[in-house]
């Protein structure tokens, strides 16, 4: 556990009867609130020093309510002090008023569209799509990656195509951790790397994972890896809490990657779990 407070990057508040999920039916143990009281009852001993929403995948066309439901979270609760929101980047320039009314809400700070669903793993190099992306930077907001690892070469593109919008790959990838898959994986994630504009989110690993029956050493080279080829300067901690409690919890999460890293100085951890976070957000301090 770390001896100094952290910044989560990724944390989900949930609220079903205000806004449903979209997926919510099948997981019913996600499906249910989860707020900063419950998070507190995850964490620990871990202090949390500040957090970032990020978005959860709500029923279509709610994702502004989302917003609104979090922005009034973040009144009664300050270490809540970024949110990335969803909005229809793959609708082209006509995403341009969504992003304007995301964009007044004081925490706004990003756009996560989902992109791990689509069949197509060249989804995110349709014109649409990059000329949504092209949007982003007139209102301040950067774009959250979620994809698989199939779909990690066509995201490289996406982000080489787009060097004016700053980008955070969520997950890792997505790695077949479950399947012990490293190729082409690995190889990807060096090519992201190598790109200027994107840092890369240290979250969702144990849930890639065979959730009943894996193994810590089984996440080492994925975690190593990326931070090898990213470098401790251009990584942020994240729990993706709840999410993570299908395979561990907050601080299952916390001690195996602290285990991981065990050989890590002290002032390449305060990177990764607060210091890469509070700047990549821009968080008030």
């Amino acid at each position: 556990m770390p001896d100094f407070p952290i910044v989560d990057a990724h944390v989900h508040l949930i609220d079903p009867a205000r806004v449903p999920l979209s997926w919510g039916e099948s997981a019913p143990a996600i499906n249910r609130p989860h707020l900063p009281a419950d998070l507190d009852a995850a964490r620990g001993d871990t202090e949390i020093e500040a957090f970032t929403f990020i978005e959860v995948d709500v029923v279509e066309g709610r994702h502004i309510d989302e917003a609104q439901m979090v922005s009034g979270i973040a009144q009664a609760e300050p270490r809540l002090k970024a949110i990335v929101a969803h909005a229809p980047v793959h609708k082209g320039r006509a995403v341009d008023g969504d992003l304007a009314e995301l964009a007044r809400f004081p925490l706004m700070r990003g756009i996560r569209r989902l992109l791990q669903q689509e069949s197509d793993p060249e989804f995110c190099l349709r014109p649409e799509f990059l000329e949504g992306l092209s949007c982003l930077p007139a209102h301040g907001l950067h774009f959250e990656i979620c994809i698989y690892h199939h779909q990690l070469a066509a995201a490289v593109e996406m982000v080489r195509r787009c060097e004016n919008v700053t980008f955070m790959l969520d997950h890792i990838a997505k790695p077949g951790i479950r399947d012990g898959l490293r190729e082409p994986w690995a190889r990807g994630i060096r090519e992201m790397a190598a790109l200027p504009n994107v840092a890369c989110k240290v979250s969702g690993v144990v849930t890639e994972a065979d959730h009943a029956n894996w193994k810590p050493d089984q996440l080492d080279f994925y975690i190593h890896h990326v931070i090898d080829s990213f470098g401790f300067d251009r990584v942020c901690f994240g729990s993706d809490w709840p999410v993570v409690n299908l395979a561990a919890d907050h601080r299952r999460w916390i001690d195996l990657l602290d285990t991981s890293l065990r050989h890590a100085r002290s002032d390449e951890l305060r990177r990764l779990y607060r210091d890469n976070a509070l700047g990549f957000y821009r968080m008030a301090r």
